[in-house]
């Protein structure tokens, strides 16, 4: 079966999460994505835990599927002459080193590797790009998040800063890294040119206020810390049932009479002209929102859920994670991925969310183990069995 990325080799010499993100996404598309690492040590994410499966960091484990493993000391003239053959013949080059007297130094920065392949993408994540005042500062993914003005909004009103529980700025970043390629590699083909890709986690996080951002430039006003109840929309927030939290989305005029009616209401609560219209009803937040709590924490969530499901009104369980992962819609939606593994066994991962109904993803590769295609790949630039131990000797792969 086709997939949009056949035939497009990538060479992703990035660790951590934001680059190795990217690369699975490519992976999944068909990309033929050869990972390198430092030998003996790896990717640092090998080493992130607890927990790891049998020996394997289930970190490392969860974001470079689909993906060809080889070990290379780029710092050697043997390693860069060994990378340098690989960017020769590839399309994509990604790098997550984030000053570039350093790619100079290992000789693997974006002019060196497009005057031997002009064709070249050459893709580069940091923390805060090639340009700027704080260009070439190390770059992680808590760091963006407070930079970019997010954590001062998350919590409740009279909380502190709050760090979102996965690496958003991360995976935001490795998201438009891909976008940045699957672009480029469309451009090239009108041009017949490759291009240079500057990423910054910090850039990619900031895309992340747009509302907020729209709400600042219109008024001039810091936005307030609200929690989790919505700046202009009321009720759509988490309410307590009588076994768990839901959320309910209330977002039009009619979507409220249809909720009132569930609730039992119509001829009190919605009557009120303190909630005759979203706008009052946001005015007059803190006075409605327990008399509906009042009400949901009667029943369980599978009553209340049942019922607005059936009216239309958005709403969902508030989940667990692994709750969620056994959710029959994530299931059927093909977003847990298995595949079995040399060392760890059956290894599961989150899905690629991308569905193409003529060219879909695939699941191919498990996560390699540390230089296990050492000799598959070296062999195809000629090396010999011979030269492959001589290489190791010297600690090159």
């Amino acid at each position: 079966m086709m997939q949009p990325l056949d035939g497009v080799r990538v060479i992703d010499l990035t660790q951590a999460l934001a680059g190795p993100y990217c690369t699975m996404l490519l992976g999944d598309l068909g990309a033929d994505v050869i990972k390198v690492e430092p030998p003996g040590r790896g990717d640092m994410s090998r080493g992130w835990g607890p927990p790891f499966i049998k020996g394997e960091s289930a970190y490392f484990l969860s974001i470079n599927r689909n993906k060809r493993g080889i070990t290379v000391n780029f710092r050697t003239p043997e390693g860069q002459r060994i990378l340098h053959q690989l960017a020769k013949d590839a399309d994509v080059f990604i790098v997550n080193i984030p000053r570039m007297e350093s790619l100079r130094r290992g000789r693997i920065d974006p002019d060196t590797l497009q005057a031997i392949n002009p064709r070249l993408i050459y893709c580069a994540i940091s923390g805060y790009g090639f340009t700027g005042p704080k260009a070439g500062r190390g770059g992680y993914d808590v760091v963006a998040q407070g930079e970019a003005g997010l954590m001062s909004l998350t919590g409740e009103p009279d909380g502190g800063p709050i760090r979102f529980p996965t690496p958003m700025a991360d995976i935001s970043a490795g998201i438009y890294a891909t976008i940045g390629i699957l672009s480029a590699l469309l451009a090239r083909e009108k041009t017949g040119r490759g291009q240079f890709l500057d990423i910054a986690l910090l850039d990619s996080q900031v895309t992340w206020l747009a509302n907020v951002a729209g709400s600042y430039f219109a008024t001039g006003q810091r936005p307030p810390r609200l929690g989790n109840v919505h700046p202009t929309i009321t009720p759509y927030q988490p309410f307590r049932t009588k076994d768990k939290h839901i959320i309910i989305a209330v977002g039009t005029e009619r979507l409220w009479q249809r909720f009132c009616a569930i609730l039992g209401i119509e001829d009190t609560i919605m009557v009120d002209p303190r909630f005759a219209t979203n706008a009052q009803r946001n005015q007059h937040r803190d006075e409605l929102i327990p008399l509906l709590q009042e009400i949901l924490e009667k029943q369980p969530a599978d009553y209340w859920l049942e019922k607005f499901v059936a009216e239309g009104i958005p709403c969902g369980p508030i989940n667990f994670p692994d709750e969620t992962l056994a959710d029959p819609q994530i299931v059927a939606r093909g977003m847990i991925v298995e595949l079995e593994h040399p060392l760890a066994g059956l290894v599961r991962s989150i899905g690629n969310p991308v569905h193409l109904s003529e060219t879909p993803v695939t699941y191919r590769l498990p996560p390699p183990l540390l230089g296990q295609h050492n000799e598959e790949v070296l062999s195809t630039l000629g090396y010999d069995a011979k030269q492959m131990e001589e290489l190791r000797e010297q600690g090159v792969i």
